[in-house]
């Protein structure tokens, strides 16, 4: 069985833009690197909506490349691989050649995609009569919600339309994350000019920093791929969601320390307000300890000899006991 390993971030090979924009005519060059050496290298091409097409697969020992099926014997296209990286050219560019462009490398069963870059060919005659606007760049909070708007005109053209939605962003790569499935619903004909005007929203809700990026309307209609300029979407607020997460945090470990030296003062209350009422207090004297069962107790003879006779008899000796206590070593 064909392993297939797309890292998204993780693998070595990796692709330098991940969108582009040019004309009808013009030339573009798509470049790759690879970080480890590998035995053969690869270039495909995705259609909007479509399976991967392979173009081109050059071994370690052979630059130029070898095409396949439609690319094979197509002059527009060439492929130069060389120490590490592999740029795939395309001359006098077409319509048809809009999609995603991927190059891998493979060992053995084992094959490493790159993020992909994405070519939308534009063609200046058609964009006076079909053209896609994008709502506004923003930017929103945290937490809120935002719908964005796609605006299709497609000239004449009154048939069914495959509308996709991407988003690119600085921590993640470009990627399909909705399609409107060939809908005309939310379709109406203008009577005077006869032309088609489409409307589609994206609502996104409960916003937070993985929403942020760039978001890139594109139909597919009438045998042709028209994108859109891009929403760029900024989210902000979540410096002050950290502060207050910090802030918490600390007055919890706080109150926590708090309670443990509120208890403990209490419970030291609570004892020595126990031993006054008992009457068993230990003595405050540093260095001597009452030990329970171990009194020794003294009688001390006192002669009243300064008295007068008369009252030697009736007390004729005072007893005096003292208790000692045993004196800790």
């Amino acid at each position: 069985m064909l392993s297939i390993l797309n890292y998204l971030g993780k693998s070595s090979v990796h692709q330098q833009r991940s969108f582009m924009s040019a004309e009808v005519g013009s030339n573009v060059t798509l470049h790759c690197s690879y970080g480890t050496e590998a035995a053969r290298y690869y270039w495909y091409k995705q259609s909007l909506g479509q399976k991967l097409q392979i173009i081109s697969i050059s071994y370690k020992f052979d630059k130029s490349g070898e095409f396949h099926d439609e690319f094979q014997d197509n002059p527009r296209f060439t492929v130069k691989t060389n120490d590490g990286k592999s740029q795939l050219n395309i001359f006098h560019l077409k319509p048809s050649d809009t999609g995603t462009y991927f190059c891998a490398s493979g060992i053995s069963f084992v094959f490493e995609f790159g993020e992909g870059v994405t070519v939308s060919v534009k063609n200046p005659v058609l964009e006076n009569t079909s053209w896609i606007r994008q709502s506004e760049s923003g930017t929103v909070q945290m937490g809120s919600s935002v719908t964005l708007n796609c605006t299709v005109q497609t000239g004449s053209c009154g048939g069914e339309h495959s509308v996709y939605w991407f988003r690119h962003s600085g921590e993640s790569h470009p990627g399909l994350i909705y399609t409107h499935g060939g809908s005309s619903d939310q379709c109406g004909k203008s009577p005077n000019t006869q032309t088609h005007t489409c409307m589609y929203d994206l609502p996104i809700r409960n916003l937070n920093k993985s929403h942020a990026g760039t978001y890139y309307c594109a139909v597919i209609s009438c045998g042709q791929v028209l994108f859109g300029n891009g929403t760029k979407l900024d989210v902000e607020g979540e410096a002050v969601s950290l502060s207050l997460v910090y802030f918490l945090s600390a007055a919890l470990i706080f109150t926590i320390i708090l309670s443990v030296l509120l208890a403990f003062t209490l419970h030291k209350m609570h004892k020595r307000n126990s031993c006054q009422t008992s009457g068993k207090c230990p003595p405050n004297q540093p260095g001597v300890h009452r030990v329970a069962g171990d009194l020794h107790y003294a009688a001390v003879n006192v002669n009243q000899l300064s008295r007068p006779r008369r009252h030697r008899k009736s007390t004729e000796s005072e007893c005096v006991y003292s208790r000692l206590f045993r004196v800790k070593d």
